[in-house]
């Protein structure tokens, strides 16, 4: 099959999983980012740690499931107490296990236990508060910002190939990503400004549109470091995917890496005018 054929099709089966996990059911939608959460621990931490430490690595990936469902049940169910203090709980139950294997060589790798849940685990568990609306589930925001990101990558790939290339070909950061330009980079911005201005228009972002402009920018300008966070560990590691769990696409990581920063920033920016 055509590389881009393969890609073209798994990438409408992604978005339709996804879209199907934000708009139906708060199950889908727990079950969706729960399994998001322990794909992305597991491929950070096989690219970071390889086979030291399984037990705990296995042990932070469960912790890392179990903190997002902490985050459901803090946002939606109330118990604000309880959830916080399981949550600490589970980070000390990470060092007891590392004190407990059988092999303590390359000790100093154990820190990828705990960036893995600051880089990802903490993000994702957070991410309930976007789609928690008076106090019900409603993941219309959260598919806004997805649509905002998306369009941020659609848009720099585009604009990347007509005009990156020759036209145009300075690029960002070629020590760390080597096809990434400032061609893709302003054409991305383009993208989102327009995506921003659509979905105000249909309702989907009902916020002042000046704001919508600049929280899509920010949200634009994090996703691009994210993409570019991910891969200084792709570049460490030496690998080119996080993984290959969505044919033409990588692994769960390339997929999710600009959100893990753009969405917070979404998300507190509407705060900070109090907007949500």
């Amino acid at each position: 099959m055509n590389s881009t054929v393969k890609r073209s099709i798994f990438g409408v089966l992604f978005l339709a999983v996804m879209l199907g996990g934000l708009l139906f059911h708060e199950l889908l939608y727990k079950v969706l980012f729960a399994f998001i959460t322990g794909g992305m621990l597991y491929e950070f931490y096989k690219m970071t740690m390889g086979n030291c430490f399984r037990a705990s690595q296995k042990e932070s990936v469960s912790a890392g499931i179990i903190l997002f469902l902490l985050g459901n049940q803090y946002f939606f169910g109330g118990h604000k107490s309880w959830t916080i203090g399981l949550g600490i709980l589970l980070v000390l139950s990470i060092m007891v296990c590392t004190i407990l294997e059988k092999n303590h060589t390359d000790f100093q790798k154990t820190g990828f236990l705990y960036a893995g849940l600051l880089y990802i685990g903490l993000p994702l568990a957070l991410s309930n508060a976007v789609v928690c609306k008076d106090g019900e589930f409603s993941g219309l925001l959260m598919v806004a910002f997805f649509c905002i990101i998306w369009a941020s990558d659609v848009g720099a790939y585009c604009f990347g190939m007509l005009l990156g290339q020759k036209v145009w070909p300075a690029k960002m950061c070629p020590e760390i990503s080597p096809k990434k330009s400032w061609a893709g980079f302003i054409g991305g911005w383009i993208t989102v400004l327009l995506a921003a201005w659509i979905l105000n228009k249909t309702g989907l972002l009902d916020f002042p549109l000046v704001h919508i402009l600049i929280m899509a920018s920010l949200m634009h300008v994090m996703g691009v470091l994210g993409d570019l966070f991910e891969s200084l560990w792709k570049r460490s590691a030496g690998i080119k995917d996080s993984g290959n769990i969505i044919p033409g696409h990588g692994g769960l990581m390339d997929r999710f890496d600009s959100a893990l920063f753009a969405i917070p920033t979404g998300y507190i920016y509407l705060l900070l005018f109090n907007l949500v």
